[in-house]
């Protein structure tokens, strides 16, 4: 077995052992655990060895523990602990096994522990769901389907999509080399036959067992109400920012179809093809908003599914950013349900919400938040239609495991209370926010609003919300169970996307009451939203205070009601603390005439101001000293072209109105040996 990268090893047929026996120091020592590693893989069937040497004083006592429970022997899982060391040992590893395994250990010294990462690795599980089929014609469709729950460890590599004509039993390959998760089916197809489709995901370790069956698609046909609702045929691609092109030189600019603080959105018309498309038009003069606009690129590429608004294209012109995505004709999801002609009901109801669920957890699933879930972003494909898409992806962000995320940004009446407390957002974060888009789908008030932004906040912090005795009567106790589920203040506790559609009210919708629900409180709440202006409604909260001298035509709101001064005071109490170092420099070693960078996170609000020191002095900025400093609060000084004097300790102070707090580490510089020996030369000839 040899070394991949830090805290991880190769993987073996049949066996991963997590550290090595080094030789142990004499009695007496401080308690230590040497050479743990920090994530081990395993094949499925497989043995997993997690090992880690202990250096005390015995006796010592040691326990490994997983979910706040000690592990105990058994069949498949045995210990063996000494004065030396001790092994974790499972057989036969499956997927129940993966998870986090701490370490504990204790001597008359004192007491330290050590946590690694197990991962079962394996073909990956079927893809979630039946595969959905759109843009109808009679010799062609597209197919759409949700990626599996579980990948085996492994990421998904490409998809095996397969047919099957009605009164045949034998399944035909179409493609085993898709990489999407939607695949588009030009050619086979009879007009006048029935098909089945199913898919396959297939990973390094294998392929998965097929997913569920298509609906039966009868090619000759398509019914009046479908046919309105029957969009392009849509190949999703993975797009790149064009530097070259105009985007007038391509698109014919239509009507204004709004304005916001990014900028303003007009309805397009391809004129190669005549397709109508809505363009996105942001300011971009700074760095920071194109690197913004980049990742917003970025994480549309990931997000190709039928409940999700695609991107079709990116322009990048001076001083501009263009997005030009998928036009949507349908409205708002609230304004087609209080029109005169729609039936209002818990069934109708859960067909929405399942659909927002379904496009929610497929951003989960490839590892996105959307942290904006609102009634605006939730839109119709058509003015007929029962589909609906999520719009927005602008304030989306990639959760990366290990790296926790903190953001100060959100719409009042939906932000979590993590959000208000600058706590790290999960993925239940977004569930949060569809509990009060449901709650007020069918009660038709909003549960936590107030007289007042900062009210509301108050309300949502202290968790406290019901439902007036009207709802209570109307509603099943199946869709209250469901909305209590997901409002939850504790976001551990709250459903995720996968169990909210495993929910009783989603699964078994014959469960739901047929009662006609009333529209008259959401026509008030969309009036109060109208009056409010949706420009208002995301909160910069970083940003609250400026917003009481500086007004913003989209925005009023805040400076007419005073609020913004009384808001951010309340979320700044949530906030203050000293500065911590949630991530220490380490010690580094280079060679002369490379590169030496120090990495360390700082966390604490106001944000701290943050100094270098080399040898007692302060650093300043230069072509050979480079300070980088990220809003998340990441700090990195970079060493260039390192020479024998930048050697010693290197100290990084961060302070503001709280307190203080440094983190120090040395750097060692080595001569190489070539020019060593070159020095040596030197000498003897002199």
């Amino acid at each position: 077995m040899r070394s991949c990268s830090s805290g991880e090893f190769e993987l073996q047929p049949n066996l991963i052992v997590a550290g090595a026996v080094l030789s142990v120091k004499s009695c007496g020592d401080s308690l230590k655990i040497l050479n743990g590693v920090s994530h081990v893989k395993v094949i499925k069937g497989g043995r997993a060895e997690l090992r880690c040497v202990i250096q005390g004083t015995p006796p010592l006592a040691a326990s490994w523990v997983r979910n706040k429970k000690p592990v105990v022997d058994g069949s498949r899982l045995s210990i063996h602990t000494t004065d030396q060391e001790s092994c974790l040992l499972i057989r036969e590893a499956c997927e129940k096994d993966q998870g986090n395994y701490t370490l504990c250990v204790q001597d008359q010294t004192g007491s330290t522990q050590h946590h690694t990462t197990l991962t079962v690795v394996d073909h990956p599980s079927p893809p979630s769901g039946k595969p959905l089929i759109s843009a109808l014609v009679p010799s062609s469709l597209t197919l759409s389907w949700s990626g599996p729950c579980y990948d085996g460890g492994s990421a998904v590599l490409n998809y095996k999509v397969e047919v099957k004509q009605g009164g045949q039993d034998s399944w035909r390959l179409l493609t085993d080399t898709c990489i999407n998760t939607s695949y588009h089916v030009s050619s086979g197809l009879v007009p006048g036959e029935s098909y089945q489709f199913r898919v396959q995901a297939c990973n390094t370790y294998g392929e998965s067992e097929p997913g569920e069956e298509s609906e039966v698609v009868t090619m000759s046909s398509i019914a009046a109400d479908d046919e309105a609702e029957c969009e392009d045929t849509v190949e999703y691609t993975a797009v790149s920012i064009n530097s070259t092109d105009r985007v007038d030189a391509l698109y014919t600019r239509l009507e204004k179809l709004g304005v916001g603080k990014f900028g303003q959105v007009f309805k397009l018309q391809e004129k190669a093809t005549g397709k109508i498309r809505a363009g996105k038009f942001s300011k971009a003069r700074m760095q920071k908003d194109l690197a913004n606009a980049r990742a917003e690129v970025e994480l549309m590429n990931k997000l190709h599914h039928p409940q999700l608004v695609y991107l079709v294209a990116a322009f990048h012109e001076p001083g501009w950013m263009i997005l030009v995505m998928e036009y949507i004709a349908g409205g708002e999801l609230f304004e087609r349900i209080v029109a005169d002609d729609f039936d209002h009901t818990e069934i109708t109801s859960v067909q929405y919400m399942s659909q927002i669920i379904t496009g929610v957890g497929h951003m989960h699933k490839q590892g996105i938040v959307h942290l904006d879930l609102k009634p605006e972003n939730i839109v119709c494909v058509s003015k007929v239609s029962t589909k609906v898409k999520i719009v927005d992806f602008g304030l989306a962000k990639k959760l990366e495991p290990g790296v926790p995320l903190k953001v100060l940004h959100g719409t009042a009446e939906f932000v979590a209370p993590e959000v208000i407390a600058y706590e790290p957002v999960g993925f239940t974060t977004d569930m949060w926010s569809l509990g009060v888009i449901c709650y007020i789908l069918l009660c038709g008030e909003s549960p936590f609003q107030g007289e007042n932004d900062m009210e509301t906040l108050r309300n949502i912090t202290s968790g406290s919300w019901d439902f007036d005795d009207e709802t209570d009567a109307i509603l099943s106790d199946s869709a209250k169970d469901f909305i209590r589920r997901l409002l939850q203040k504790n976001m551990r506790s709250r459903l995720t996307a996968e169990q909210a559609m495993d929910h009783p009210w989603i699964k078994d919708k014959n469960i739901s009451s047929t009662k006609t629900l009333p529209k008259e409180r959401i026509r008030k709440f969309l009036a109060r939203q109208k009056w409010q202006k949706t420009g208002k409604a995301v909160l910069a909260l970083k940003r609250m205070a400026l917003l009481s001298n500086k007004s913003d035509n989209n925005s009023p709101a805040i400076e007419e009601h005073g609020e913004s001064e009384e808001v951010f005071s309340f979320l700044q109490e949530q906030l203050q603390k000293p500065p911590v170092f949630s991530s220490q420099l380490k010690d580094q070693a280079e060679v002369v005439g490379s590169s030496a960078r120090f990495h360390c996170h700082i966390e604490g609000f106001p944000d701290p101001e943050v100094l270098w020191i080399f040898s007692g002095k302060p650093i300043q900025e230069s072509k050979r000293f480079q300070i980088e400093y990220e809003d998340s609060g990441s700090c990195t000084l970079v060493i260039l072209n390192v020479s024998l004097s930048d050697a010693g300790l290197y100290t990084c102070q961060a302070s503001n109105a709280h307190g203080n707090a440094e983190t120090s580490s040395k750097l060692i510089v080595h001569q190489l040996r070539a020019q060593r020996h070159s020095s040596v030369g030197a000498e003897k000839t002199a």
